[in-house]
This record gives C-alpha cells, structure tokens and sequence, in this order.
C-alpha cells in the first residue's frame, strides 16, 4: 500500500477517534552491498525496509505507535494504540504536533539511481584487482561497493507534508600490506560515479598502508599535536551531544547554563548548517517539521546557543533551532545536528607543521566507544599517525595514548587549517572540521 493510501485511513482513523492533533513520521530505505575477498565475491548482503511512526496529542499528553505492516487494518490499530498511550503516559506533553513554518528552504529534487547487484559485484572485483596489482599488496586485502538510498516523510493533522531523500553508491579499498617483514592496513572510501579513477583509490590506500610500515614509538611526555581533518571531525562527533540542550537540562553536559560565555579559543567558530554548501545531502526541515536553519553555535570561542527541539526550547524560554531528530521511526523526539562543522583557519597543513616544529601528527584515534566520556569531555585514546620533525611530516608512529580533555581541548587550539574535511558523503548528518593545531598534549608511549 502506497504512502498516500495509509496517509488517508490514518486521517479517517484519528478523526473517528475525535483525534485532531497528529503526525505521520514515515521511513523507507533499501541498501545493498557486496564485498569482495582474493578474486571472488566473499560476502553479499540486501536489505529494504522502513516504518511508520503514528503519534497524537491528546489531553495534554502524547502517545506513540508504530509499525512496519503497511496494509488498512494495521493502519486503524496504530491509532489505537497511540490514542491509549497517550492516554496511559504520566509524562505531559509541552508542545503538542507543529503547526508549520512560514517557509522552508528549497532544495533541489534528489536524483538518485542505485546500482544493481551485478554492476556492484563487477565493480567490487575491479577494485579488488587493482588493489591487488599494487606492490606488497597481500592476499588478506578486500574491497567492496554498495548502494543505499532513504526516503523521510512527515505529514500531520495541520497541513504540513515534507519529505526528503538521499541515496549514494560507495567503493572501498581495504588493502593489507607486507614489507620489510612488517604487515599493516589501511580503507579508503568514496562516492561511486562512473568517472571516479578506482584504480587511484586503490593505490591512495595502499599507499596510506606504506606509509604507516616502520612506525616507531614515541616517549611518554608533553607534546604539540596537529590533529587532522578526519580526526578532529571524528572528535567533534563524539562530543556533539555535549551540544545538546537536552543533555544540558538532564545533567549530562558540561555546558549547561554556559550560552553567552568563552567554551574555545578565539579562533574556533561551530556552525550548524542543514544548507551548507558543498554538501550532497541538505535537508529543509527537522524530525518534528520546524524549518532548518544555519545557526552559530560556537562564535568566536563564545558559546551563542545550545540546540534546541520545540520541548527544550520551551523549557528554556528560547525559540527552537530546528534541530528535531529521530534515531529511527521507532524512537522518540531528540536532539542532533546536521551538518556541524568547526570552521577553518587561516593555514595551510605545511604551516601547522611549521609552527610545531617537533611534535606529532595525529592521523588515526581508536576506543572512542570507551575512550572518550561527552559527559566530562575526558578521553584516552589509542592513536597512530607521525613524527613532525623541523617542520615536516616524518616517520610514522603508533602504539602510544593521547589524554586530555575535549573542553580544554577547544580553548588549546592554536591554529586551524585553511580547509574544512566534509568526509565521503552518506546521510543527513556530517561532521566536519579543519585540522588543528593543539599544545601540549599528554601523550604515554615507550617508557
């Protein structure tokens, strides 16, 4: 049954039911991957699915169902068991279901054609032969693509009916390299058009492989870092919910009650921007129908606005930033940004090495899962990357921790690369940020 089909009983099921506040928050996705092992397909794996979130305001109170059964009679109990949810919550309900933004931005039709499970196995096993033709390549190395595609639709009792798509088809290079009686690893991704030079990814990976045979250690001590792009950015993710108003007002971030104040250095601006350009995937609305918008979270080391859904925002007496989220059409209204990116500086790579002198360069950061707490900002962490030797990258290093923590972290920057590292396009949430430039870093490697 089509979107429209249930869109419509769902209107006649509320309506029977006296119900005249809800929204219908619906999700499709289809993905397909395959990988690719020596000269043959080791793995291949399909998927389609996606549901349907019915919720309505009723009394004072909010109540959730949802369901991946697309057909009539599915459609009419939803709304039962939302209306006796709501019914049944203790919890009330602050803002009831959006009545629309005055406008919303316009964003160009999504054009997407996904590729079959032929042209992916094909294209798999190009790779993997490419990777293979490179030198000290191994027989452990795999390579794989995929295609994947997600449509969003939100419609509600007040007229709004919005809805947004994204979709890519990707390659990888996972080459395993031997050399000098030393083995290590290395991935590269990117989009898949029919112009990308697979066979220069594949090299571009084995040669992130090769540079990583002959890592020494380092000393434990004191060291200036430069953090790269893809590092930083990886950071700013796993801090992001420190961001978060709803973590502020439930004790879990230590910039509760800190808008208006210095959290960074000068030099570090945060945006948030579901428009901002070079992005592929933008998105003009947020999980409960509120317009997005760019917004200055960090300012010139000064905190502007923690982001905001319609409930925070309420509770804090400020206007919503659009920032509405759904981990999935099961899960309840949250918080998360969109395209959240530290602002670049004014350097380029080769100058932050120069102004280091003697440090390292951090290229790889690992137990973030258990290495890094967003509610104190503290982290320890596994990390590999380079010598930075009179200015210069040097040898590589690995086997060695870097402590610290991410709030100190922001007012330490000293330096920012002059480019922003979107990463490889894959939904409607990215990370971003320049590489930085970072004093005095805790670092435990050989005693």
């Amino acid at each position: 049954m089509n979107f429209d089909a249930l869109k419509k009983i769902l209107a006649e099921a509320s309506a029977e039911h006296g119900i005249t506040e809800y929204e219908i928050y619906y999700t499709q996705s289809a993905s397909t991957s395959v990988r690719a092992l020596g000269d043959e397909i080791a793995a291949f794996q399909s998927s389609n699915g996606g549901g349907l979130c019915y919720r309505c305001a009723v009394d004072g109170k909010m109540g959730y169902a949802s369901t991946q059964f697309m057909d009539e009679g599915e459609m009419r109990e939803l709304v039962e068991r939302a209306l006796e949810n709501a019914k049944n919550t203790e919890k009330p309900d602050l803002v009831g279901i959006f009545e629309g933004s005055k406008e919303y931005a316009h964003i160009e039709p999504f054009e997407y054609t996904p590729l079959d499970a032929k042209e992916l196995k094909e294209i798999a096993l190009k790779i993997q032969k490419e990777t293979l033709a490179c030198d000290y390549v191994g027989k452990a190395t795999r390579c794989a693509a995929s295609t994947s595609g997600s449509t969003i639709r939100l419609v509600n009792s007040h007229g709004v009916d919005l809805s947004i798509s994204a979709g890519g088809n990707y390659v990888m290079s996972m080459p395993v390299v031997t050399k000098d009686g030393e083995s290590d690893n290395n991935g590269e991704r990117d989009e898949y058009t029919p112009e990308l030079d697979t066979a220069a990814l594949a090299k571009k990976a084995v040669d992130g492989a090769l540079d990583k045979i002959g890592a020494g250690s380092v000393p434990s001590g004191k060291y200036d870092l430069v953090i790269s792009s893809e590092m930083m950015g990886t950071l700013l993710a796993k801090y992001s919910s420190a961001f978060s108003s709803k973590s502020a007002q439930l004790g879990y971030s230590l910039l509760a009650g800190k808008e208006g104040q210095k959290i960074a250095a000068d030099i570090v601006t945060i945006t948030d921007d579901p428009m901002r350009e070079g992005m592929k995937f933008k998105i003009n609305f947020d999980a409960e129908g509120v317009a997005t918008k760019r917004k200055c979270v960090v300012e010139a080391g000064v905190l502007k606005t923690l982001l905001y859904n319609r409930e925070t925002a309420k509770k804090a007496g400020v206007e919503t930033t659009g920032n509405a989220s759904k981990g999935g059409y099961t899960a309840p209204i949250d918080i998360s940004p969109f395209a959240f990116c530290i602002e670049a500086g004014d350097k380029t790579l080769d100058e932050l090495f120069g102004m280091v002198g003697n440090g390292i360069y951090i290229t790889s950061l690992g137990g973030l899962h258990a290495g890094a707490n967003p509610t104190t900002g503290d982290f320890s962490l596994q990390s590999e990357g380079f010598l930075i030797e009179d200015g210069k990258k040097g040898k590589p290093v690995k086997t060695f921790t870097i402590s610290g923590n991410f709030y100190e972290l922001l007012k330490s920057i000293e330096a920012l690369e002059n480019e922003v590292d979107l990463g490889v396009p894959g939904g409607f949430t990215t990370f971003g940020s320049p590489a930085a430039l970072v004093r005095g870093v805790s670092v435990a490697g050989k005693d």
